[in-house]
């Protein structure tokens, strides 16, 4: 599996509607996904993009690995308050989202998607 670009839409659908539950938080996901709130230009991202497709391959069937283009879906990177990149968001399946500012590495990652996400 690769990394899964999202548009709005696509995030309201397959992540967390905050349109019709503003207060709520509701995975509507099936498996833990990351979801990374990236731009094209931003030197950092391009360290993580290679990281976060490698991670999509090994995990793949467990987890999903989401980017959000913060230059093209600029109200929805405003509606989770991005305000550096990258910005990745780790949503386990049942509890609260953890957010994450900058870039981390692949042992990083792994850790937290073996803690947080899958609850190793």
């Amino acid at each position: 599996m690769k990394t899964i670009h999202l548009t709005k839409a696509e995030f309201l659908d397959k992540v967390v509607n905050y349109e019709a539950n503003p207060n709520e938080w509701k995975y509507l996901g099936d498996k833990p996904a990351i979801v990374d709130f990236y731009a094209s230009w931003c030197g950092p991202c391009k360290m993580v993009a290679p990281i976060l497709d490698e991670l999509a391959q090994e995990y793949d069937g467990k987890i999903y690995v989401y980017k959000i283009d913060t230059e093209k879906e600029q109200e929805l990177a405003a509606a989770f308050g991005i305000r550096s990149i990258p910005t990745l968001l780790f949503v386990p399946m049942d509890g609260k989202p953890q957010m994450v500012q900058g870039a981390i590495g692949k042992d990083d990652f792994e850790k937290v998607i073996n803690d947080v996400l899958l609850k190793k």
